[in-house]
């Protein structure tokens, strides 16, 4: 929801960022290099409708160094459980690097890539998806597009065609599949209010089963997943509650079972939900 040594480069990059903050907080940062950062927590994490926290909370936070020139390196870290987990630590590290610019008056564009790592777990589970994205302002909104295509990898690919094939350990080990995610974000501020109001429209095609560790980041082949919501911002904190969902219903999923669902009581975990946040940026 990543190549090895571009992934090293970024994760050496990120983890000396990481202890060098205090020391940049003290020392004037060159004034053509930004960082950026977040820290939160919601009440579930969905990636792309689907929960990778087994519908409960999730501690997340990201930080990034962007350069005048419209360079940039990232981070990002979630921890996961259930669904989307591979051992380890159970946790999610996006390493990201990308060009932004503005290409025409209002209109920015942004080209990257995000290396999905899941340290410490089982192998074939990182992944590389390279993104394009188009931002800007239309009226009183702000509107994103974008395009993500994960090639041909093995994390992606279907290895088992149902859970059950999952739980006896017949599958097409080796398999590779690629991946495309689109989507559409907007939000607009209520005017003389600290309230933001969002949405967010996405749809996925790619494995229409399991990959070789038992998940995958379209598991019924091809869904659509959407979320309305709403931040209220308080100083250097903002409040959030949004209510997120996806076409995907209990008997399209029927096959992934028992994989596709709760842990703790087999509800479906990629139906309709509220969530709520709390977060920080500087």
């Amino acid at each position: 929801m990543k190549i090895r040594l571009a992934a090293g480069l970024l994760g050496l990059a990120a983890s000396g960022l990481a202890f060098a903050a205090p020391a940049m907080a003290q020392e004037e940062v060159p004034s053509e290099i930004t960082v950026s950062g977040t820290v939160g927590l919601v009440s579930d994490y969905r990636f792309r409708g689907v929960s990778q926290s087994d519908k409960e909370m999730a501690v997340q936070g990201g930080l990034t160094v962007s350069h005048e020139s419209g360079i940039y390196v990232g981070t990002w870290a979630s921890n996961l459980s259930g669904w989307g987990t591979f051992g380890g630590s159970n946790m999610e590290l996006d390493l990201v690097a990308g060009y932004a610019t503005e290409i025409t008056s209002g209109v920015k564009l942004d080209v990257g890539l995000t290396w999905y790592m899941y340290p410490g777990g089982a192998d074939d589970t990182d992944f590389a998806e390279p993104y394009v994205k188009l931002s800007g302002a239309v009226g009183p909104a702000n509107l994103l597009v974008g395009v993500a295509y994960a090639p041909e990898q093995q994390a992606l690919g279907k290895v088992y065609a149902s859970g059950a094939d999952y739980a006896d350990g017949i599958g097409n080990f080796g398999a590779k599949t690629d991946n495309i995610y689109l989507w559409v974000d907007g939000n607009t501020a209520i005017p003389d209010t600290p309230l933001t109001v969002k949405a967010h429209f996405g749809y996925s095609n790619g494995n229409s089963g399991l990959g070789p560790n038992g998940t995958s980041v379209a598991p019924t082949g091809e869904y659509l997943d959407w979320m309305l919501g709403a931040d209220l911002a308080l100083g250097p904190v903002t409040l959030g509650v949004a209510y997120v969902d996806t076409d995907i219903s209990k008997s399209q999923s029927a096959y992934l079972q028992p994989n596709f669902s709760s842990t703790k009581n087999g509800s479906q975990i990629a139906g309709s939900t509220v969530l709520f946040s709390v977060g920080a940026s500087f």
